[in-house]
């Protein structure tokens, strides 16, 4: 777990990150949530990592009524501006947690991890357990995330994201009380700083507790 001096510091560096422009994403909810969600029946969702509340909005229009986490509060603050103009502000719970050190309570039909990334030191393994743990019987668990890094970064050399088994192997989901509903990856296309359009690769884990 992270100490108060670090969890301050990494909430000051997103809300500068957010702060430097009027919007940092795009406003439209991740395509792996909207293809892997999209015809479940709504219950109780949660939103790790929810940014701006592009996500959160959606599952909301879509009839969930969901709990979304950021651990910068500008982040949240424009999220409840979107829920709210999208009117479904009645619908998200919107909450500050450094997941590292608190985390939402209660069980959820469907708990989302979309590119749950962080410049901070995220104890990532640790959080998506936790998020596994939250999952009401029935439910599912969804992370997404980068399979590896932009190709305008060279600062990562040495770094490796994990891919998909291995996002399920550090869960340590209990034997027989799990279902993998989808293991994979999958390209995209994204614009890099420039506007031009480069093909990276992301990866889906979906599971359902029995």
């Amino acid at each position: 777990m992270t100490n108060d001096s670090t969890a301050a510091s990494d909430a000051e560096l997103w809300d500068e990150r957010y702060r430097e422009s009027r919007r940092i994403w795009s406003g439209k909810p991740n395509a792996p949530l909207v293809r892997e969600v999209e015809g479940l029946k709504p219950g109780r969702a949660l939103d790790l990592g929810c940014g701006e509340g592009a996500d959160a909005v959606w599952l909301a229009r879509e009839g969930w009524q969901v709990t979304a986490t950021d651990i910068s509060r500008v982040a949240l603050e424009r999220a409840a501006e979107h829920g709210a103009e999208a009117g479904v502000a009645d619908r998200i719970d919107w909450q500050f947690h450094d997941l590292g050190d608190s985390f939402p309570e209660g069980e959820y039909d469907l708990v989302s991890a979309q590119f749950l990334h962080s410049m901070g030191d995220l104890p990532r393994e640790q959080i998506l357990r936790r998020a596994a743990a939250a999952v009401a019987p029935g439910g599912i668990l969804l992370i997404v995330g980068h399979a590896g890094f932009p190709a305008w970064e060279h600062n990562h050399a040495d770094m490796e994201l994990p891919t998909p088994d291995e996002v399920l192997a550090s869960l340590e989901l209990p034997e027989g009380e799990w279902d993998v509903l989808v293991s994979e990856e999958h390209e995209r296309i994204q614009n890099d700083p420039d506007g031009n359009p480069t093909t990276r690769t992301d990866n889906t884990l979906k599971v359902r507790r029995r």
